[in-house]
C-alpha cells in the first residue's frame, strides 16, 4: 500500500499521515522531514515546530529555489521508499510523481491555514500569513520549475478531495479511515 497525503501548508497533512501511519501500520514519510534533515547536513538549525517559517527556513527556501537539486535528491530518495510499499507520505511531489498509490489532497482556505499555522507556531495571524504566502508561492516555484506541475491548481493525479475547512483533525483522520477502509482495503 502506498498512499499519498498533500495539500498547502497548514492544511493538516502532516498531523494526518502520521495518524494514518500508526493505525494500518505503515511506515511515514515527509519530504518536508527529509528536507529538514538536508538542512542540518547544511548547517541549518531546523528546529521546533515552525521552523520552515522562520527567517532561517524562508532562506533555506530561497535557496531551494535557486537549486533544485535538494528537493530532486529528497525525491529520488522518497520514489525508493514508495518502491518498497506499505508507506504514508506526507508530501508535495509523490502524488505526481508515483503512478501507483492512493492520492488525497486535503483543501483548506488560506484564511483557515493561517489560523492553524499561527496556533501551531505560537506567532501572530500577520506573520503566519505573510509566512504562508511567500512559502506557498516559491514551492510552487519550486516544482512547477522542476516538475512542470502546479501545486494547488492541478488536481489530476488525486483520487480524493477533502475539503478540512469546517473539519477538526479527529474528524479528518476518521473520514480518511472509511475511505481507507471502503475503497483501498475493500473492507465493509
Amino acid at each position: 500500500m502506498v498512499l499519498c497525503v498533500c495539500g498547502m501548508t497548514g492544511c493538516g497533512k502532516s498531523s494526518v499521515a502520521k495518524r494514518l501511519a500508526e493505525k494500518y501500520g505503515l511506515k511515514y514519510l515527509s519530504g518536508g522531514g527529509a528536507l529538514k534533515a538536508l538542512a542540518v547536513e547544511m548547517g541549518y538549525k531546523p528546529v521546533g515546530r515552525g521552523w520552515w517559517e522562520s527567517d532561517e527556513g524562508m532562506r533555506f527556501l530561497q535557496r531551494r529555489v535557486k537549486e533544485s537539486k535538494f528537493d530532486k535528491k529528497i525525491d529520488e530518495k522518497l520514489l525508493e521508499w514508495a518502491g518498497r510499499g506499505n508507506v504514508v507520505f506526507d508530501s508535495w511531489t509523490m502524488p505526481w510523481l508515483l503512478k501507483e498509490g492512493f492520492k488525497v489532497w486535503l483543501d483548506a482556505s488560506v484564511k483557515v491555514r493561517t489560523g492553524r499555522v499561527a496556533k501551531r507556531d505560537g506567532i501572530s495571524f500577520e506573520r503566519a500569513l505573510a509566512a504562508l504566502k511567500e512559502k506557498d508561492e516559491k514551492t510552487r516555484i519550486i516544482y512547477k520549475k522542476l516538475y512542470g506541475f502546479d501545486l494547488g491548481g492541478d488536481f489530476s493525479p488525486f483520487n480524493l478531495i477533502l475539503d478540512s475547512n469546517d473539519l477538526s483533525a479527529n474528524e479528518v483522520f476518521r473520514t480518511l479511515c472509511l475511505v481507507m477502509d471502503r475503497i483501498v482495503l475493500g473492507i465493509d
